[in-house]
């Protein structure tokens, strides 16, 4: 499920600060979600200046804009959990395109397991199977 979702100028960033970033918010995903890495997605969309807005003018040639980022978890993820995701991926994202933090936003959206797929099926669905082979393995 976890999927992370960048929005930058595009003079925010270098090819390698992206490379990075995804990265970085590829591993503090896995860690702090306790997801197997293979679960985790991540990417960057770049807008074109004259794409976006900040304080309610579009962005001037060579003008860096403010990043933003979504982020999803399934729901029932606990508040401590989600503030650790938003404060993790707002310093990240500071650090490595060397911006302040103060002009970074984001969100995190819980989604419904019934509104989640894997392969096709739901994450309630998968949730319920991974339960139900736990339960037998430590009866056997």
């Amino acid at each position: 499920m976890p999927v992370v979702h960048f929005h930058l100028s595009e003079c925010s960033a270098s090819e390698q600060q992206c490379r990075k970033l995804l990265e970085f918010a590829s591993q503090e995903y896995a860690r702090i979600l306790e997801a197997p890495m293979e679960r985790v997605r991540g990417m960057i969309t770049v807008h074109r200046n004259h794409e976006m807005a900040l304080q309610g003018k579009t962005l001037q040639p060579g003008e860096t804009g403010a990043p933003f980022f979504e982020a999803m978890v399934l729901r029932g993820r606990n508040l401590a959990l989600r503030s650790e995701l938003m404060d993790i991926f707002t310093q990240g994202t500071a650090k490595i395109l060397g911006i302040d933090a103060s002009v970074i936003r984001g969100r995190i959206i819980q989604v419904d397991p019934e509104d989640w797929c894997i392969a096709g099926k739901t994450a309630a669905e998968i949730r319920k199977a991974e339960i139900e082979a736990r339960a037998d393995a430590s009866n056997n």
